[in-house]
C-alpha cells in the first residue's frame, strides 16, 4: 500500500503529529503525547517473522487482532516491539486491502485518543 495515504490518513487525526525516533529509525505517529502508530521496516536481524519486514504497528481491538490474523496470517502478526494482546504489526508489503489498513488506522487513534484525559480530549478536539 502506498505509503503517502497511510501518513496522510493518520495526521488528518485532530491532534496527530509525527515524529521519527532515530535510535530506532521509526516514524512514530502521536496525540496528546501518547503514540498510536509507528512505521518501520524492522531490522534484518529481528526474530522471525518480523525480520526485513516493512511494518506499520497500530493499537488495535484485541477481538479484531485475532480475526485479522485468521484471516490475514501473513501479513498480521503481534505488535512488534509491544503487547501483541492489544498492538498489531501490519506488514505493507503483503497486499492488504488499503481499506481495511486505513480503517485500522482510524481505529489505533480512536483506541487511544479514547484513553486520553477528559480535558485533553476536549483540547484536542477544539483545536
Amino acid at each position: 500500500m502506498d505509503l503517502s495515504r497511510i501518513d496522510a490518513r493518520l495526521l488528518s487525526r485532530p491532534g496527530a503529529t509525527k515524529a521519527l525516533h532515530e535510535k530506532w529509525g521509526w516514524m512514530v505517529y502521536w496525540v496528546g503525547g501518547r503514540q498510536f502508530a509507528c512505521e518501520f521496516v524492522a531490522s534484518p536481524d529481528a526474530k522471525p517473522p518480523y525480520a526485513g519486514r516493512h511494518l506499520l504497528s497500530l493499537k488495535c481491538d484485541p477481538d479484531c487482532i485475532l480475526e485479522l490474523s485468521a484471516e490475514h496470517p501473513e501479513a498480521v502478526l503481534p505488535g512488534y516491539y509491544s503487547d501483541g494482546r492489544t498492538w498489531v504489526s501490519l506488514d505493507l508489503d503483503a497486499g492488504l486491502p488499503g481499506d481495511l489498513v486505513l480503517d485500522l488506522c482510524d481505529m489505533s487513534y480512536d483506541l487511544v485518543f479514547s484513553k486520553l484525559p477528559k480535558r485533553v480530549q476536549r483540547e484536542i478536539a477544539g483545536a
